[in-house]
């Protein structure tokens, strides 16, 4: 009977493994400090602990049930790439009809945490994020278009409204402008990305704008979209009454340092210079989401 049961967990952990898998957690996690962030800035200081909890878990869920989605629409196409071809729809470990069901019950337990702890509006904002990822990115745009990440990336600056309308109950200027800074960060995080795997996108016949366009156009935008990011980034600290010095120092650091990666791929257009913005606007984006949360706590 023991020996029936360790063995039922030896193929129960795997199974939970590919579960877990569905949900990206590591874009999961960028974007949960997103979200804590918005509802710091929301709060104008710490928010309870009630609003955290409740943004950690509800945003968790949406975006787990997005990327569940995804990965059962893109199963045929993730066969095709390297990076994807691991993943659990597209090996067969997890069925199509069974990624698709899982995807929806994390965003209806999305809505419901997010409507019962917080407000209605947290709650709409976190399956509005969900239909732009999956509905206008992953469906309409990824395929058909280079600006597919432009456009597609207001999906990924939903996150921080969430958090702010679960702590304010609204979303005013400074809730709209984490929105734009995400809008604008991802082109070149994702274009850096995009020419590390240009190959990749192009066996799969994705439009991505290094396979359509060619590198070195593509650091020319992310050398622009940078600069612009940049400028709205440290101008932030100047709109929002929530910020301070402390952001506007960081801010400004944290800038210097990524439009310096962006400038170094401009000159030097190849992988491992990639490689390196890609790391780095990461860390970048955390940072920045960091910085929100200490002076909104402190100002």
């Amino acid at each position: 009977m023991a020996t029936n049961e360790t063995a039922n967990r030896r193929n129960l952990l795997p199974l939970l493994g590919d579960f877990l898998a569905l949900t990206k957690p590591r874009v999961m996690s960028l974007l949960l400090v997103s979200a804590v962030a918005g509802a710091f800035l929301g709060a104008q200081s710490t928010p309870s602990l009630k609003i955290i909890i409740a943004v950690i878990i509800g945003g968790a869920l949406a975006s787990g049930g997005a990327a569940s989605l995804n990965m059962a629409y893109e199963s045929e196409l993730d066969k095709k790439m390297g990076r994807t071809k691991n993943r659990p729809v597209a090996e067969g470990r997890i069925a199509f009809n069974t990624a698709i069901l899982f995807g929806i019950a994390l965003n209806v337990g999305s809505f419901v945490i997010l409507t019962l702890m917080t407000n209605i509006l947290a709650a709409c904002l976190a399956i509005v994020g969900t239909l732009l990822y999956f509905g206008l990115y992953t469906v309409i745009l990824k395929r058909t278009t280079t600006q597919n990440i432009v456009i597609g990336g207001a999906a990924g600056a939903v996150p921080p409204l969430v958090g702010y309308a679960a702590s304010a109950g609204t979303v005013d200027l400074a809730a709209w402008y984490l929105f734009v800074i995400i809008f604008f960060w991802t082109p070149p995080h994702f274009w850096a990305l995009a020419i590390m795997i240009k190959d990749d996108y192009a066996r799969a016949n994705i439009p991505m704008l290094p396979v359509v366009m060619g590198v070195k156009h593509t650091t020319n935008q992310i050398l622009l979209y940078t600069a612009v990011l940049s400028v709205l980034t440290i101008l932030f600290g100047f709109v929002s009454q929530a910020l301070g010095w402390i952001y506007t120092i960081g801010s400004a650091s944290l800038n210097l340092t990524l439009f310096w990666y962006a400038y170094r791929l401009f000159k030097d257009p190849d992988r491992p210079t990639a490689i390196k913005l890609y790391k780095y606007s990461l860390l970048y984006l955390a940072l920045f989401f960091l910085l929100v949360m200490i002076d909104s706590v402190l100002e």
